[in-house]
């Protein structure tokens, strides 16, 4: 009799293992057409109300990122990305965006039409930035954006902007742009979240009060893998030389740096897992 319930017993957990990798599996592919929908109605919105409007997307996926209610924060939802917007600074606090293995490929052309959008408290316009020496930084990458043109256009609003050191932007920031890239061409999707970071004695300003950074983090997870993994880095807003290895830390320590809370959404024990560590050497494989 005890062996029966036994093998009834084993059958059952069988059965609930293969339920739960299919409905992984399904999930998966909801979300991805869940994307494509959600990119397809932000397009056709757009065009009913011009160029110009700025038009708001649910965004698909994880609670990313919380904010702790001390920190000014006005949070936007765009095509294939999310804002927080700090009126006081006059830059996004983080911003926020999942890159799919087909989002790094695609048709949309790049136009260099930044905009400001007028729903944004202390959006700056494109003039604060001019002569100012610093670049327009964008968090969420235009390369990142050809999936779709309504991405495109919506990455190019100055709220996804920073005051950003040339030779950052060019170099050691873009660098870190081009790997994530492949980094979600090998895993399939990941989570990213980018922004400054702001010490006590920032005060140097461009245009109309916009915040110069005195440093950036990034931090990315990649969620889908069997065992999921985060990695963070940190480059101080000037040229950053060396092997990336040496910008690394773990999402604690920038946590501990920004006072966010990241990828909250995530099961507590996968959570503490993947920030706690940082390997360079693993996201860094072919």
């Amino acid at each position: 009799m005890k062996q029966r319930i036994w093998i009834v017993f084993a059958l059952i957990v069988c059965m609930g293992l293969i339920c739960f990798g299919a409905y992984n599996l399904c999930s998966r592919q909801e979300h991805m057409d869940a994307r494509a929908d959600v990119s397809s109605e932000g397009v056709n919105q757009k065009a009913e109300e011009g160029s110009d409007a700025g038009v708001a997307i649910q965004y698909v996926g994880l609670d990313y990122v919380v904010t702790p209610p001390a920190v000014e924060s006005q949070e936007y939802d765009y095509t294939g990305f999310r804002v927080s917007f700090n009126r006081h600074n006059r830059t996004p606090n983080w911003v926020a965006w999942e890159l799919l293995a087909p989002e790094t490929e695609g048709e949309a052309s790049r136009h260099n039409k930044f905009w400001q959008d007028a729903r944004v408290e202390g959006c700056p316009s494109t003039s604060d930035y001019r002569s100012s020496g610093y670049d327009r930084g964008h968090m969420c990458p235009a390369a990142e954006q050809k999936w779709s043109q309504e991405a495109m256009n919506d990455c190019f609003v100055m709220a996804n902007m920073c005051p950003q050191d040339h030779a950052l932007n060019s170099g050691a920031w873009n660098t870190l742009e081009n790997r994530e890239r492949s980094w979600a061409r090998r895993d399939s999707a990941i989570v990213i979240v980018a922004g400054p970071i702001y010490e006590k004695g920032d005060t140097k300003t461009i245009g109309n009060s916009v915040l110069v950074p005195s440093a950036f983090f990034k931090v990315l997870l990649a969620p889908y893998l069997e065992q999921p993994r985060a990695i963070g880095f940190v480059f101080p807003n000037m040229s950053s030389p060396g092997n990336m290895q040496n910008y690394v830390m773990t999402v604690d320590d920038i946590e501990s740096l920004t006072g966010y809370d990241f990828f909250s959404a995530l099961p507590d024990d996968i959570e503490n897992e993947v920030e706690s560590k940082a390997s360079f050497r693993e996201w860094n494989k072919r």
